[in-house]
């Protein structure tokens, strides 16, 4: 069973970081596209970032990039979204998706077949 688990989720002060894990069983991230995206209430599921597996090849949405570093961890099956500088408008449910790709990665969910539950962030103080 292909599933992917996300995980590292809390509340957090503006200013902190947190670093959420996307974590797959049942099958292996080489060669997959990974892309983050995160939805607030009332709103529509955003893209943040996704990596290309197969080359490392990162993208990031321009209301992250400079704050959130995606990795891709072989030995672990794991890809990461750390996230450095939060603000109140990050926070939301963060989900990742995932897809067997040799294709450069993009922020389309649609690109992405198989998600996980989701994991929670709040920004507050």
């Amino acid at each position: 069973q292909l599933q992917v688990v996300e995980s590292g989720g809390g509340l957090v002060q503006p200013g902190w970081s947190l670093r959420l894990s996307c974590a797959a069983s049942g099958f292996t991230l080489d060669y997959y596209n990974i892309g983050w995206f995160r939805q607030a209430p009332g709103k529509e599921r955003e893209g943040v970032g996704c990596i290309s597996t197969g080359g490392g090849i990162t993208t990031y949405a321009d209301s992250v990039k400079g704050r959130f570093t995606i990795s891709h961890d072989n030995g672990k099956n794991t890809v990461y979204l750390q996230m450095i500088s939060l603000k109140a408008e990050d926070t939301a449910i963060y989900y990742c998706g995932t897809e067997p790709s040799f294709a450069p990665c993009t922020l389309a969910a649609a690109e992405y077949k198989t998600w996980g539950q989701g994991t929670q962030v709040t920004v507050s103080s």
